[in-house]
């Protein structure tokens, strides 16, 4: 904590880092090659270095114990804070393609870590192409959330190939979801809403949630009002589409 107070890029009353230190763009372009080390497999991930008061270095390979919740372009860090109380014994990852911005996320949970003895080691951040790599983090049915919060639109037609939901890449988040796994979507872009949504109807591994379903899922009402981006459309009284999706076994 003297280290932090010290350093002008961490606020001295919350000891947490300050955004305005990490700035970057709104978004990056995931067809692009980027230069970041990645595992060749699940395997290969090292939950130690994530996630040291569950593992050590040397009990990590037989734990069964796995990453469940994966925030796809995770920003600024939200959602995985809120997430992180909610489901306090659940391991849960944001993957972030911004250099800066994944910084920001990892010295902002180890600043809570600091402040909060004992809370917030479930949560971690990797800098990675979540579009490329999602096989090299994820075994088969590993996980049981995942979430793409207010996504980069890509407005222009040749630019939807790089929409991080669309039909074949909705294949590999499939491969890595367990049966009953959730896909959560929002955006506060109504023509993406329908795409996001459009690609999850027509794809026969999921299928959509119940009205009663969303109301007792108690993270349905994060999805708005944790991130960043879902507060400033709050602030702005913008208007927000979500397509909430369950993974199941397809019709034979």
């Amino acid at each position: 904590m003297l280290e932090n107070e010290a350093n002008p890029t961490f606020s001295k009353s919350t000891g947490l880092p300050r955004k305005r230190f990490y700035r970057a763009r709104a978004h990056s372009n995931p067809l692009s090659d980027s230069h970041f080390p990645v595992p060749i497999s699940p395997c290969h991930v090292d939950y130690s270095l994530h996630y040291p008061q569950f593992f050590s270095s040397s009990d990590q390979i037989d734990s069964s114990k796995k990453i469940q919740f994966a925030d796809i372009g995770c920003g600024f860090g939200g959602l995985l804070i809120s997430l992180s109380t909610l489901f306090p014994e659940t391991l849960m990852i944001g993957m972030e393609l911004r250099d800066k911005v994944s910084e920001y996320v990892k010295e902002r949970i180890s600043a809570l870590r600091v402040a909060n003895p004992g809370q917030y080691q479930n949560i971690s951040v990797v800098r990675t192409n979540s579009m490329k790599y999602i096989p090299n983090y994820f075994e088969k049915g590993q996980l049981s959330k995942m979430f793409f919060l207010f996504p980069d639109p890509h407005f222009k037609e040749k630019n939807h190939r790089r929409r991080v939901i669309s039909t074949h890449l909705l294949d590999e988040y499939a491969y890595t979801l367990r049966v009953g796994g959730i896909i959560y979507t929002i955006t506060d872009v109504e023509e993406l809403g329908d795409w996001m949504k459009a690609c999850l109807v027509s794809h026969p591994m999921y299928e959509a949630l119940t009205e009663e379903e969303l109301e007792a899922d108690p993270v349905v009402k994060l999805l708005s009002s944790a991130t960043e981006e879902g507060q400033k459309v709050a602030r702005n009284d913008g208007q927000t589409f979500q397509a909430i999706y369950r993974r199941i076994m397809p019709a034979i």
